[in-house]
């Protein structure tokens, strides 16, 4: 009993209200990365663009996403932990909100691909500095349950982003979608400043310690009233540990087979069982149905049985669930897949996350922030225009076994890692 115990999470109250205001954050980033790829086919069709030129589009989106991730993961630590944090993350919302809002407006494709670049400069940010905040208010017991959670805002966004773009589309056209950000992001910042204050955290620690447990972010980590150099806390990050090159390694491929199979998957649905693009962008949220399920549940068992005993089984999931998705050839079965899919499609990253902050807490944001720039820009440069290629010229089956295989090859790296839970095999005593 008490094995089974030790699983059930436990934390301040503060704690979990932060948790739900930062999936909110996370739920805003995933709906702002579903909908290029979900209204891409009729983007295609007003610029007159084929696949392989979409995947040139989608791909500047990851530019961005390596620039922001790096230099705004360093500036969310330069700005100091704690309520800080959550200054550091307006930022980045602003610049997505500006670059939402003129998305909409462009009729040029030149200052379209420009406003591709910047918008993504402020998602890959969103999500370093998120997580590292969360993570600190948070028992150090509980963190990969915690990351888990609040990264269930993915799915979650996977599944309403497109169905909003669906209702969207089905009564406007593309350039609308991009206006549904600012109305959702704006309340979230204003609750994550009223939340985020030293006092509050001071009553979680409290609470924490009563508890015996181990507070993540204490009084003493408070940051000065000026900014950090960032330099030593970026080489920090790189050089404190192994296991953050190989997360970056690891994350980098999961990311390649998600960005690959998200920005065709409407493209997919509407050629090969010819079904409308509202339709499509409804049924391409399935996977959000199931993911919050499997990022829950890996988180916490990452928390007791390991970071890479989570990871292994993950990697073997995501290769045969991608595999079967070359193989849709109908409604239903598209549904079944893609929720078979979301078991496994973002479960991986919160476990990381969570083996990362586990090595360097005090330049978390910078470390993940190498993950997000790193695995999210780089896979996605990479990602799109092979898979646009790759459709074009041998089509969605030989699309689907190459993401397949480096599902699998993400095997590799996570066997080199050294565990860096702090709860490993307690459920076990």
């Amino acid at each position: 009993m008490r094995s089974l115990t030790r699983f059930v999470p436990r934390a301040h109250s503060i704690s979990w209200w932060m948790l739900l205001v930062t999936t909110g954050a996370v739920l805003i980033t995933s709906i702002d990365r579903a909908i290029l790829p979900t209204v891409l086919p009729a983007l295609l069709t007003d610029f007159h663009l084929d696949a392989t030129q979409g995947g040139i589009l989608v791909s500047l989106s990851f530019i961005g996403s390596t620039i922001g991730g790096v230099i705004l993961g360093i500036f969310g630590d330069a700005m100091g932990g704690g309520p800080r944090r959550a200054w550091a993350w307006l930022v980045t919302v602003m610049i997505v909100i500006l670059s939402s809002v003129a998305t909409a407006w462009t009729r040029s494709m030149t200052l379209f691909k420009i406003l591709r670049v910047t918008m993504g400069i402020g998602t890959g940010g969103l999500e370093p500095i998120n997580v590292a905040m969360i993570s600190e208010w948070w028992p150090k017991e509980h963190r990969g349950f915690a990351v888990g959670t609040h990264h269930t805002g993915f799915p979650i966004g996977q599944f309403l982003g497109p169905l909003m773009i669906a209702g969207i589309v089905a009564f406007a056209t593309w350039r609308e979608t991009f206006l549904v950000l600012p109305l959702l992001a704006l309340p979230v910042v204003i609750l994550q400043i009223v939340l985020a204050r030293w006092q509050h955290l001071d009553s979680v620690n409290a609470w924490i310690n009563d508890k015996g447990m181990t507070p993540s972010l204490t009084r003493d980590d408070k940051p000065s009233p000026y900014l950090k150099n960032p330099f030593p806390i970026l080489m920090h990050a790189m050089r404190s540990d192994r296991n953050v090159l190989l997360a970056v390694i690891t994350n980098f491929l999961f990311l390649w087979t998600e960005a690959a199979v998200t920005g065709f998957l409407t493209l997919q649905l509407t050629r090969e069982i010819h079904i409308s693009l509202a339709q499509a962008a409804t049924i391409s949220g399935a996977s959000g149905i199931t993911g919050w399920m499997g990022q829950i549940f890996w988180g916490t068992v990452s928390d007791h049985r390991g970071r890479k005993f989570s990871l292994n089984f993950l990697a073997i999931g995501s290769a045969v669930s991608i595999f079967l998705m070359g193989y849709i050839s109908s409604v239903s079965m598209a549904w079944l897949l893609l929720m078979g899919w979301g078991l496994f499609r973002n479960s991986p990253y919160p476990v990381l996350y969570a083996a990362v902050i586990d090595i360097v807490p005090k330049s978390a944001a910078s470390g993940l922030g190498l993950m997000v720039g790193i695995g999210l820009g780089l896979s996605g440069v990479i990602a799109a225009p092979v898979a646009g290629w790759l459709i074009d010229h041998m089509g969605f089956g030989a699309h689907y076994t190459l993401l397949a295989l480096l599902s699998l090859a993400a095997l590799v790296p996570i066997a080199l890692m050294h565990e860096s839970a702090t709860d490993k095999g307690d459920c076990l005593q």
